[in-house]
């Protein structure tokens, strides 16, 4: 954000919204934000397009907020003024988050529906009254059919991450939900992309909208440095990866498969690095708390599927890690965003086998990442600079009372990882269930209607919580391995020492 960036009072926020945000430390708009908002507090409608972490919650939840409480409509149950769709449950979760503190400043009501969940209290938020739905299509259209909602009273309706509703096949419940919508009133769609019918999307329910772009659709984030690293074996692959889970600051890994995020996260912390998993096989309760203890810093690894590629925001990633290269280079770019948001900078790392070599050069070349190939081992600098001040591996039994080792990041007095795992093994169930070490016993998963993340329920057996082992770390893996480094920003960036951690701008979270 440059200095001369205008304040939200120049754009003409409702004073009350202001304070609200300047309490909140976010004074000046982003650049999508000013685009925007001029003509989104007019009434206007609007196609966003801004690349991930770019601000866009913020730019739609304003002139939401701010419409309904000038129209000043008599709140009736079942019966909202304002609509927000999103293609999963956490990205819902995340959209409520930055909506409520505005809603609140000017009496309005704002309350989640998704699935995965029980809906009574759905049911009951809903007949209350709720100004503001944030809303993934399955769940609401089961609502809607129940007549325990209607959106015949809806003035702005929001579609946000458009593109990613096309991807995971909700276009269908998308358009009639749209369709049910009133059609003076005003509507905002923030996209990625226009491919995969949302074009027609735009065509049919958009009234002479205003275009926003900032950036280019696709785009990479100038502020993220990204690192391909290639290992020649199984053996080798595993060791870097550990070795990048390592490190004290928050990092998010992704899998291809669900079975593989539970794997990792039980091996990591079964070597001392205690990690969470976050896929579609989870209770919605267990999904919760693993976000919830990532993003207070409980735990500083959370293994992840691409259900949490864009449901994820969470400050300060300053790692991602494709365990695999995911199969496509929008799933490369949306799961990379995680890091390097809101002005922060931040690295991505990608592991490959010898075997994945030419797909993945052509996943970057879509992705429009270019690299230069570098040698390394697990124990090289180029590895080590990602990792920064490494946390500590601590012996089997070391933590316990009476050992006299002090307890690791999320363990409260006791082991390496007993503090967080030992709580979570109430709420953590299991998909394909069956022994992972000191992981325990997982159970069979169940899904419920919804899917792609939005809502899918895991029902089965209870994860044990296992203590935490491992020796200590030594260098690393001698295997050779290959890796591409570049820094998408105007020019090179002088490479890390091992052992020394980046200095981070700290910059205000936009949601």
């Amino acid at each position: 954000m440059s200095a001369d960036s205008p304040t939200f009072a120049d754009l003409g926020v409702p004073s009350r919204l202001v304070d609200v945000l300047v309490a909140d430390g976010r004074p000046t708009a982003f650049p999508i934000q000013e685009a925007t908002l001029p003509s989104t507090l007019a009434g206007r409608d609007v196609l966003g397009r801004g690349k991930t972490g770019s601000g866009k919650t913020l730019a739609f939840a304003i002139p939401m907020v701010a419409r309904i409480a000038e129209a000043g409509s008599a709140r009736r149950g079942g019966m909202p003024s304002g609509l927000i769709l999103a293609p999963t449950r956490e990205l819902a979760t995340q959209i409520a988050r930055v909506v409520e503190p505005l809603a609140q400043a000017v009496g309005l009501k704002t309350t989640t529906v998704f699935g995965g969940v029980s809906q009574r209290p759905q049911e009951t938020a809903l007949r209350g009254g709720a100004d503001i739905v944030v809303a993934c299509p399955g769940r609401l259209e089961d609502l809607i059919s129940q007549k325990i909602v209607s959106l015949e009273r809806v003035t702005v309706t929001v579609l946000d991450e458009a593109d990613h509703m096309a991807d995971l096949g909700f276009l269908p419940g998308v358009t009639r939900l749209l369709s049910q919508t009133p059609g003076g009133g005003q509507r905002l769609f923030f996209s990625a992309t226009l491919d995969n019918g949302i074009d027609k999307l735009v065509r049919r329910f958009l009234n002479e909208p205003v275009h926003h772009s900032v950036d280019s659709a696709e785009s990479p984030v100038s502020a993220m440095t990204h690192h391909v690293f290639e290992a020649g074996s199984t053996e080798a692959k595993t060791e870097i990866v550990r070795t990048l889970a390592s490190g004290t600051a928050r990092r998010l890994l992704f899998t291809r498969t669900k079975h593989q995020a539970k794997k990792l996260a039980r091996q990591l912390t079964s070597k001392g690095i205690p990690a969470v998993d976050l896929h579609g096989n989870l209770s919605q309760n267990a999904r919760d708390r693993n976000l919830s203890d990532f993003s207070s810093g409980r735990v500083r690894v959370l293994v992840a599927t691409d259900v949490a590629a864009r449901g994820v925001h969470v400050d300060d990633i300053e790692l991602v890690v494709h365990v695999d290269p995911p199969a496509e280079h929008k799933a490369y770019l949306h799961r990379s965003g995680r890091t390097a948001r809101a002005g922060s900078s931040g690295d991505v790392a990608t592991i490959m086998l010898s075997s994945q070599r030419q797909d993945t050069k052509q996943l970057l070349r879509r992705a429009n990442i270019q690299v230069t190939p570098q040698l390394v081992t697990a124990s090289h600098p180029a590895v080590s600079a990602l990792v920064g001040d490494a946390a500590e591996f601590v012996a089997p039994g070391a933590g316990l009372p009476g050992a006299g080792n002090p307890p690791a990041p999320g363990a409260s007095g006791g082991g390496t990882s007993q503090g967080a795992n030992a709580r979570r093994k109430r709420e953590n169930r299991g998909g394909q269930g069956g022994r992972g070490g000191q992981g325990g016993r997982g159970g069979q998963g169940g899904r419920g209607r919804d899917t792609a993340g939005q809502g899918e329920s895991g029902q089965g057996g209870r994860r044990r919580g296992g203590q935490g082992s491992g020796g200590q770390r030594s260098g690393g893996n001698s295997r050779s391995a290959t890796t591409y480094s570049t820094s998408t920003g105007g020019g090179s960036q002088p490479a890390r020492q091992g052992g020394q951690r980046r200095t981070r701008r700290a910059a205000s979270p936009q949601g």
